[in-house]
């Protein structure tokens, strides 16, 4: 500006209302992000105070309603009756279930604050020790139908972020495309360590940190696997958008156009559509990856139409306590899916219906699978809706699979050959299952 401000000769007012729009203001903070999003351009940029920080929680959807002591115990007993009745396993698995359910009635009985009691039910169905079901209040369960429709609404970095704790950080699943977090070059595999220079982990407790207020500045501590820790500024901006499916071709040394696609989870309606698109976009492969080792499972509504992608016929039953039901797939072939050869990479990540997909195609010898024993969580969960907008998740079935009637939910799914390094320890470009996948696919025809 300075250069050409004897040619613009522009009025003073009219310097600032440009400058303005280009370049936001930023209050507390010297220098800018590369990156302003377009709904913060002549917004001022926030810096949040040390404190505002510490002060967060994960937003609520929306405020729970109060809930009266009256109602308080009718659904306890509704929720203890469920489990009694329909809990795939009748023992308890050696629990003193009847102990647990006196010592919680007691604490109900006397009355609780509305989030008290939401707090006293999670843990409740949490004593079950199956770390599979689980009770949810009701703005958590607004959060998950929002998630399932691929609604993921939040103001954050653009980013979906996974606990490891063995290592007490956080590791990027996948990035939004247009995002901030894709802005500031931040990949998947990366870490992130700290916001602000509050960490993102501590005590195996995750921080809220990438979260906050529209068009407020974040200095993000990321580390790229194998390399130095580095500062990334990003402006937090509005999201509304489905989980991310990655797909892309494996370079290769031998011609073989070989997929690989990334599913992130199957709690989002929108997964089968991604994947065929990527199938479609691919055409005829010699071979296909799919990763699944980030997946914490999620909907049959994902599972069904996923697996008529790659195969067809009885792959298994449900078992409840009173009754079974055949798992059968109708073929829906995408290009050559039905005979492409499979490889489906798992870890201890792999979670649910996460496991039983890539446990049943390996079952039937449709995929070889690479990585880490699955987390052995293959409980059906059924979910039971309350008056008051709150819903219980509860273990009613155990998958059982056609031919084998292998035990994962003892032991895991178990994969054909294994590749022990953790998602945060490599990029794509080094990644230890990838290449052994492409050994494990069949040489070029």
């Amino acid at each position: 500006m300075k250069k050409n401000h004897s040619i613009l000769h522009l009025s003073v007012v009219a310097l600032i209302a440009i400058v303005t729009f280009i370049t936001p203001k930023v209050s507390g903070q010297d220098t800018l992000p590369a990156f302003i999003p377009s709904s913060c351009i002549g917004q001022p940029l926030i810096k949040m105070s040390k404190k505002e920080m510490l002060a967060q929680t994960i937003p609520a959807t929306k405020p729970n309603p109060a809930i009266s002591k009256e109602d308080q115990f009718k659904l306890f007993n509704n929720l203890v009756n469920i489990i009694n009745e329909t809990y795939v396993y009748p023992d308890f698995r050696g629990l003193d279930w009847a102990a647990i359910v006196a010592s919680v009635r007691s604490k109900v009985e006397a009355g609780m604050e509305t989030e008290k009691f939401y707090t006293e039910m999670e843990q409740f169905i949490q004593k079950l020790e199956d770390k599979h079901s689980s009770f949810q209040s009701p703005d958590k369960v607004a959060a998950v139908k929002a998630q399932l429709a691929g609604e993921n609404k939040f103001v954050g970095v653009g980013a979906m972020f996974q606990p490891m704790l063995e290592s007490n950080h956080l590791t990027v699943l996948a990035v939004y495309p247009g995002s901030p977090a894709e802005k500031g070059g931040i990949k998947q595999h990366d870490i992130l360590l700290s916001v602000d220079d509050l960490p993102m982990m501590e005590n195996n407790k995750l921080n809220p940190y990438t979260r906050g207020p529209e068009c407020s500045i974040a200095t993000l501590t990321v580390q790229s696997p194998g390399k130095d820790p580095r500062i990334v500024k990003v402006v937090r901006t509005a999201f509304s958008v489905p989980s991310p499916v990655y797909a892309r071709l494996v370079p290769t040394t031998d011609g073989r156009r070989i997929g690989y696609i990334f599913l992130p989870t199957f709690l989002d309606l929108t997964i089968p559509n991604q994947v065929k698109k990527a199938l479609e976009d691919f055409g005829q492969l010699d071979g296909l990856i799919l990763d699944n080792r980030m997946n914490g499972g999620g909907s049959s509504l994902v599972l069904n139409p996923l697996l008529s992608y790659f195969t067809s016929g009885i792959l298994g039953h449900f078992i409840s306590r009173t009754s079974e039901r055949q798992l059968e797939i109708v073929a829906a072939p995408v290009n050559n899916s039905q005979t492409v050869p499979l490889v489906i990479l798992i870890s201890k990540y792999t979670v649910s219906y996460g496991e039983v997909f890539a446990g049943a195609l390996q079952n039937i010898s449709r995929a070889k699978l690479v990585g880490q024993n699955t987390s052995g969580r293959v409980e059906t969960l059924y979910g039971y809706n309350f008056p008051d907008g709150s819903r219980a998740w509860i273990a009613k079935e155990r998958f059982d699979p056609i031919g084998t009637h292998s035990n994962w939910q003892g032991t895991g799914v178990q994969p054909d050959v294994e590749s022990i390094k953790d998602w945060d320890q490599f990029t794509f470009e080094n990644d230890p299952a990838i290449a052994i996948a492409l050994k494990l696919l069949p040489p070029e025809q």
